[in-house]
């Protein structure tokens, strides 16, 4: 009997020893499969303010499923800065784009203000097409950093004349008064079309015919574009789609990076319907990104938060467990970990835990290891 119960379990061990084998054998043979497909483009979006309670919004105030459930990868990113443990949208946004930790207030530039290179700059040299979109002024931080390198933020009229001379090839968003209604009384939109770009300071096109052998830029409004509450309607998932069909026209792919600024400004209010209805047009933009995506193949999807704003959560309403209550405990910004969802060739990097500029570091590697230009 002794000898039978010895056999049996030597038989278990032996069954566990190839299961695990054959398991790690299928684990590795889908890795495999899974890197054979290249990140030809990647799509960064960036929802300004946007902690896990405003992702949890979209579960319960959207009329329709939530696009953020679509994700098979999800991770978190650390958001302190160099010079803060709370961090705001420059150097949140300047580790996006350049990899680094830096001061707050800072944009493509080091703790000692010199400039670092963003990957725009990078995947330029290689090839690839790239876009900025915002419901803020182009001129805001987090689209900012993608292109500029400037110690204040605040200078939004320098931050605007260096858009002339990137490499970006697409934007849209508001802040025209940066360009042509300056205190130096240069007229940045003429030296933008100097510089091969169409400039549209009304209206996103109708219909979807676009001059491939031109930039395009759209600034439609004189600073920050209007609140969905005052009827932006559906610019920012337009001007992605019109993003995407001009970009993807490049055989060697391409980088966009799509902010919804304004939930962060609803955080800041202390407004939750300003705050929801900004987070369901981010959702919406998200949908309409990764349906391109699925259809696609070779695009890797990314959404993530500069930071948390508003300390906002999502409590009960008077002792009522089936009546959500939306709740602030600040006016600015938060240190919690903020989400990353992640969906594509690729997606499998992002889960985890680890600090926002490696957003940069993955996405790089991605572009320069995976896609061969």
């Amino acid at each position: 009997m002794k000898f039978c119960f010895k056999s049996i379990f030597f038989l278990i061990c032996c069954a566990s020893i190839l299961v695990s084998c054959n398991t790690k054998k299928e684990v590795t043979l889908i890795g495999k499969k899974k890197s054979a497909i290249k990140t030809k483009n990647i799509i960064l979006l960036v929802g300004d303010g946007m902690g896990l309670s405003q992702v949890s919004a979209s579960q319960f105030y959207h009329n329709s499923k939530s696009n953020f459930e679509r994700f098979p990868v999800i991770g978190l990113i650390k958001t302190s800065s160099a010079s803060e443990l709370i961090t705001d949208s420059a150097s949140s946004s300047t580790a996006f784009a350049s990899g680094i930790k830096t001061y707050n207030g800072a944009l493509g530039v080091n703790t000692d203000t010199l400039a670092v290179k963003n990957i725009v700059e990078e995947v330029s040299n290689i090839g690839i097409s790239t876009g900025i979109i915002s419901t803020s002024s182009i001129t805001h931080a987090t689209p900012a950093a993608f292109y500029t390198h400037t110690k204040k933020r605040s200078m939004a009229e320098d931050i605007a004349s260096q858009l002339v001379n990137s490499e970006i090839d697409f934007f849209a968003g508001g802040g025209s008064d940066y360009f042509n209604n300056r205190d130096d009384n240069r007229d940045l939109i003429l030296e933008l079309e100097e510089k091969n770009f169409i400039i549209n300071l009304n209206s996103l096109p109708t219909e979807m015919k676009i001059d491939f052998s031109k930039k395009q830029g759209y600034l439609l409004a004189p600073k920050g574009l209007p609140k969905m509450l005052e009827g932006r309607g559906t610019f920012l998932s337009d001007a992605t789609t019109l993003a995407l069909e001009y970009l993807s026209n490049n055989e060697n792919g391409f980088f966009l990076m799509i902010e919804g600024a304004q939930i962060d400004w609803g955080g800041h209010d202390n407004d939750a319907d300003y705050l929801i209805s900004e987070l369901i047009d981010f959702d919406n933009t998200i949908g309409a990104v990764l349906d391109f995506a699925e259809s696609n193949k070779e695009t890797l999807v990314i959404v993530t938060a500069d930071h948390e704003t508003g300390g906002f959560t999502l409590g009960q309403d008077n002792g009522n467990y089936n009546k959500i209550k939306p709740v602030f405990s600040t006016t600015g910004h938060s240190a919690t970990m903020v989400p990353v969802f992640a969906s594509g060739p690729g997606a499998g990097l992002f889960g985890s835990i680890y600090e926002n500029t490696a957003i940069y570091d993955k996405m790089k590697f991605l572009f320069f290891k995976n896609n061969k230009n």
